[in-house]
């Protein structure tokens, strides 16, 4: 377990075990332009992001509201959407 890891890894893993959630700056995260439009005037070097990077899955309890709202107008998931709707839905498509 590295740093970044989200303190709240456990729960996280029972919710989504495929994920891997870690914080980063928005910096680090290289977010969709839409997305950087959207969150406005903000540090990208302070604020962070708590996030699966590589399946493009935020966490909103440890996400900044204005960035999450942003996230959800671009192609990243909410957890509780990917874990309802989105690729991590469980049973039949």
């Amino acid at each position: 377990m590295s740093s970044r890891t989200c303190p709240d890894w456990p729960r996280l893993m029972e919710l989504a075990p495929e994920l891997q959630f870690k914080h980063y700056t928005l910096a680090e995260a290289k977010l969709p332009s839409e997305a950087v439009v959207d969150i406005g005037d903000v540090s990208q070097d302070t604020v962070a992001i708590c996030c699966d990077l590589e399946r493009h899955v935020f966490y909103g309890e440890h996400t900044d509201p204005g960035v999450a709202a942003a996230l959800r107008a671009t192609h990243w998931y909410d957890l509780a959407e990917w874990s309802t709707s989105g690729q991590g839905q469980t049973g039949p498509s």
